[in-house]
């Protein structure tokens, strides 16, 4: 399904690395979206991990690569204007599918989602990439997810585990730090957007970004996507989601041209 965006959305996404887009989705999307996001907690895959700590009033869940056995999502995937929105803000002749992720805090979840980038953790590299944010329930803006504009320009900055700030990724030193946002937030160019069923927010995979916790349940469905320089970068890390075996399947260097990461359009 085709959307054709603002040229205005397109240049706020290129300048700032991430734009909201209001209305997106149809009431049937977010039902179809909903109820994969239900059958999915029911029936959690072998990526499930709850992110929050045993003493949080609520829970943070995240469960990754579920679109082939979750019928739901995998229709959204396909049948959605996602695929069309990604193919825009990248400038790419093809979009391909990265990634499902799965992200729930329940009501009275106080565990933080911390400013973070994603690519550091991925087994792709290259620019022309996009991620949808897309909750099914109102996000008032206090629990809603927030970006460091024009930070998807570079460079990258410390990966650090989400509980104990490890440096699991990269040794200490090699890679500058995040600096500490919270300790002066008017300091940084914050985007922030509160967001009702049908809206999502599209932003780069280095974007700078993470969220508070959550007073009210809070379901996101997020889909990761793939434009034409995107490439396989195997890491000697684990990565996030990880993909066993893949590197002995595509070797480094080489689109992303496999069952697991299906053409969506070209």
């Amino acid at each position: 399904m085709a959307f054709t965006l603002e040229e205005s959305a397109v240049a706020d996404y290129a300048r700032d690395g991430v734009v909201v887009v209001r209305g997106a989705f149809s009431a049937e999307d977010v039902a179809l979206v909903a109820a994969g996001i239900e059958a999915n907690l029911a029936s959690p895959g072998p990526l499930v991990a709850v992110a929050s700590e045993a003493d949080d009033p609520g829970r943070f869940i995240e469960d990754f690569c579920n679109w082939q056995r979750i019928a739901e999502f995998d229709q959204f995937i396909r049948s959605s204007c996602a695929a069309s929105i990604a193919q825009q803000l990248m400038a790419s002749s093809t979009v391909r599918l990265y990634h499902d992720h799965l992200l729930v805090k329940e009501a009275s979840t106080r565990q933080r989602t911390p400013w973070h980038q994603d690519i550091p953790y991925y087994n792709v590299d290259g620019f022309q990439n996009v991620s949808m944010w897309m909750p099914v329930d109102p996000v008032p803006v206090e629990s809603t997810l927030e970006f460091i504009a024009g930070t998807h320009l570079g460079p990258w900055l410390m990966p650090r585990t989400f509980k104990d700030a490890q440096a699991k990724w990269f040794p200490e030193g090699t890679l500058a730090d995040l600096p500490d946002i919270e300790a002066d937030r008017d300091a940084f160019p914050i985007l922030a957007w509160a967001l009702e069923p049908g809206d999502a927010v599209f932003f780069h995979m280095l974007t700078v970004h993470g969220a508070a916790g959550s007073s009210a349940l809070r379901r996101v469905f997020s889909v990761r996507f793939l434009g034409d320089d995107m490439v396989h970068a195997p890491r000697r890390w684990r990565t996030s989601p990880q993909f066993e075996g893949l590197v002995d399947e595509l070797p480094a260097g080489v689109a992303m041209d496999h069952p697991l990461f299906p053409l969506l359009i070209g």
